[in-house]
């Protein structure tokens, strides 16, 4: 069902390829929005696009590495001249890596910070001139639980846990919502975070989703202990979050950063 939140709006969407990305397109989608779908894999990206035009959307794939700066501007720019303006940024695009402190290569650490913070600063920055002349609008980074949760030496033990170099770079996404929510103040542009738990999509499964449950997600052991909420989360959860922070609904909401994990931080 649909109510109408984002006609007449056109969103960027980064790593709108699959999992929480192609999810929100879908929703933004059925809410009224036109969508730019960026990220690396073309094939993937385009046929993603395909799916929502045949659903009778409005969707454009535009093939962009976050983490290139010239790659970046060269797409933005070909987005809002493809749409004529940008109103909605969700900076979904990154990802973590397997190597535990202190062993993590200097190289992996570099390369996730750069996907995840320094993205981000790059699509923001080439983003925000729009949204300036669209006379305000709504920018959602992609954070995670990592940026906020610690463990003990038991809690690692059994059941993992990723990179430094993630859990840096999402306390880095989580400072600079609040900075560029600052700054967006007085152009009317608001700044949001979401930190995504047990969410089933093909990154946090290890490639794959399973046709018969869904998946299981890489650290579905530690989630289940601590979730308050049953588990696992889909795409559309996360999804539904992200409309709301970019729809007028949430208005009076800037600088905020909002967990949907089960109630994992009230439990533990």
């Amino acid at each position: 069902m649909s109510n109408g939140r984002l006609e007449g709006k056109v969103a960027v969407i980064t790593g709108g390829n699959s999992g929480i990305g192609e999810g929100t397109a879908e929703v933004f989608i059925r809410e009224g929005a036109k969508v730019v779908l960026m990220a690396r894999r073309e094939a993937q990206g385009e046929a993603v696009a395909a799916k929502l035009r045949d659903a009778g959307g409005e969707a454009t794939f535009i093939s962009c590495d976050v983490g290139d700066a010239a790659s970046v501007k060269s797409a933005v720019e070909r987005a809002a001249a493809t749409y004529g303006r940008i109103d909605a940024l969700f900076n979904n695009a990154g990802g973590g890596a397997g190597s535990n402190f202190p062993n993590e290569p200097d190289e992996e650490f570099l390369r996730v910070i750069h996907t995840n913070l320094t993205g981000t600063f790059f699509v923001s920055k080439a983003v925000w001139p729009h949204l300036v002349a669209a006379g305000g609008g709504t920018v959602v980074n992609m954070s995670s639980l990592a940026a906020q949760r610690g463990f003990s030496s038991q809690m690692q033990d059994e059941f993992g846990a990723t990179s430094s170099s993630y859990y840096a770079a999402k306390a880095g996404v989580d400072a600079l919502t609040r900075y560029m929510a600052g700054v967006g103040g007085r152009h009317h542009i608001r700044v949001n975070c979401v930190r995504p738990g047990q969410i089933i999509t093909p990154g946090a499964t290890g490639g794959t989703i399973n046709d018969d449950d869904g998946g299981h997600h890489v650290f579905e052991k530690m989630f289940n202990f601590a979730q308050i909420v049953e588990g696992p989360g889909y795409p559309e959860d996360v999804a539904n979050l992200v409309l709301f922070l970019s729809c007028h609904e949430s208005r009076f909401i800037s600088g905020e950063i909002i967990n949907i994990d089960g109630g994992v931080a009230a439990k533990i």
